[in-house]
């Protein structure tokens, strides 16, 4: 197959000014960098979900283009790029700045067969063709939080960690789930919380948000996760911690996760080369269902072919060795 990226070479980053840059690694990370908290140690041993499946369905092949929309630690990468060699490349995505700069850490091997770009992947077909490249051989999408996020407290995910309530992915958009909490009126809250956390609690949450940043401001993350607690009944299921779906919902609300995974769906068979597959990691119904919609459709469009008639689960030994890729979903598509 004919390198799809054209004359680009090495290692560089695509940022919304298109601006080039060569990485900062040119070796290993030394212990140093591992644990001056540029790049956490999290990071480095952040383990992909579902990797084994991944590499089945996606089916990476030598000298094929294949996007990984959320690069995240670069875990999935990491087995995938091998696979390409000698003349294949990885368009490496994600909008966290801080997951690349670990990714780019770890895949220094590789760095003239990997394009670094620092966009949401709802840009893709503007990133695709900023590269010169018309159709791609594959594309992962891992939708779920790294470890590299969730193990910061300062970027405000965790409900069990004292940070600011930021949960930005990419630190340039100026929403935080502060400002949203803030700025929301009772009713635009607890329709947030009903459709992005289908949390049963919502107008009990949302009318104690409301009363409490009348005295005071709201902006922590333990500061949030006690007032849930106190706003559920006692008597409630704790299957899960109560703030859970409400972290859930501000986190998508925050960075139109939904909105984007609409747009980049509606692209896919367009991005595709024929014989080309996706393979995209869900971790809440609500990806889940708009993945599942948008296969179905393509399908009976004639655009897409279903690989995964059901969606591949991680295993009972998965499951046990990593917790948080108990909820995980793995659905698979080929363009015709």
């Amino acid at each position: 197959m004919r390198n799809e990226i054209g004359a680009a070479r090495g290692v560089f980053t695509v940022t919304d000014e298109t601006s080039k840059e060569h990485s900062e690694f040119p070796g290993p990370p030394s212990d140093a960098q591992a644990g001056a908290g540029r790049i956490p140690n999290s990071a480095l041993r952040h383990t992909p979900v579902l990797l084994r499946e991944v590499l089945e369905w996606l089916a990476p092949k030598p000298n094929m283009t294949i996007v990984d929309c959320t690069m995240g630690g670069g875990g999935h990468s990491a087995a995938i790029v091998p696979r390409l060699m000698p003349d294949g490349r990885l368009i490496a995505m994600d909008c966290d700045e801080q997951a690349l700069e670990a990714a780019k850490a770890r895949l220094v091997e590789f760095a003239p067969k990997v394009a670094y770009v620092h966009r949401n992947f709802r840009d893709l077909p503007t990133v695709l063709a900023q590269l010169g490249c018309a159709r791609i051989g594959g594309l992962l999408a891992d939708l779920g939080m790294s470890s590299l996020q969730l193990d910061d407290p300062q970027r405000g995910f965790s409900f069990s960690r004292e940070g600011p309530l930021d949960m930005r992915l990419d630190l340039r958009q100026p929403m935080t789930a502060t400002s949203l909490i803030r700025q929301s009126s009772q009713r635009q809250l607890v329709d947030l919380f009903r459709d992005y956390g289908e949390e049963r609690w919502a107008e009990r949450i949302a009318r104690r948000i409301v009363e409490t940043r009348k005295r005071q401001p709201l902006d922590t993350t333990l500061q949030l996760a006690r007032l849930v607690e106190e706003a559920v009944p006692r008597g409630a299921s704790r299957r899960i911690h109560p703030a859970t779906r409400i972290f859930q919902a501000l986190r998508i609300a925050v960075n139109d996760e939904l909105g984007a995974l609409r747009e980049l769906l509606s692209v896919l068979p367009d991005i595709l080369a024929p014989g080309g597959r996706a393979a995209i990691l869900t971790f809440h119904s609500l990806e889940d269902r708009l993945v599942k919609q948008a296969f179905r459709q393509g399908a009976q469009a004639g655009r897409l072919r279903v690989l995964t008639k059901k969606p591949v689960r991680p295993s009972a030994e998965e499951a046990a060795a990593n917790p948080r890729s108990r909820s995980a979903k793995l659905r698979a598509a080929e363009r015709p």
